[in-house]
């Protein structure tokens, strides 16, 4: 089963997120959040992304949620960090990052592979909230 990481300039919104889609799957995936500079300061943390990382990281391969672009840069540097071959089974998503951790966090439960939880999470922008 993959893992998924938050990553978000606020640990609220990060952690908050994670709650969230952890509830959705009665905490069957492993998810964790890699929010702000620390726990009180907005910005993103490229070691606390990369802790993470190696936190979340299956044989199956890790999705990363970000909410803006250098949450995403902060993300690809922190990927670098890790070894050559865990690089490839890391994926960085465009998908949104709530409605998009949800659907992840959900596909990952059913055991889904790395690369159709990230078309689930990316189909998420396109979602219809009022039917």
């Amino acid at each position: 089963m993959i893992g998924i990481v938050i990553v978000s300039h606020s640990p609220l919104i990060a952690e908050g997120v994670k709650q969230l889609a952890s509830e959705m799957t009665q905490g069957r995936v492993k998810i964790l959040s890699a929010g702000g500079l620390d726990d009180t300061t907005i910005g993103t943390n490229t070691e606390r992304i990369y802790r993470a990382l190696l936190e979340a990281n299956t044989s199956d391969g890790v999705l990363v949620l970000a909410d803006l672009g250098s949450a995403v840069l902060s993300s690809q540097a922190a990927i670098e960090m890790l070894p050559e071959a865990d690089q490839n089974h890391v994926l960085i998503s465009n998908a949104p990052l709530v409605e998009g951790a949800i659907v992840a966090a959900v596909q990952a439960s059913i055991g889904e592979a790395l690369e159709a939880v990230n078309a689930a999470a990316e189909a998420a922008s396109t979602m219809n909230k009022l039917q």
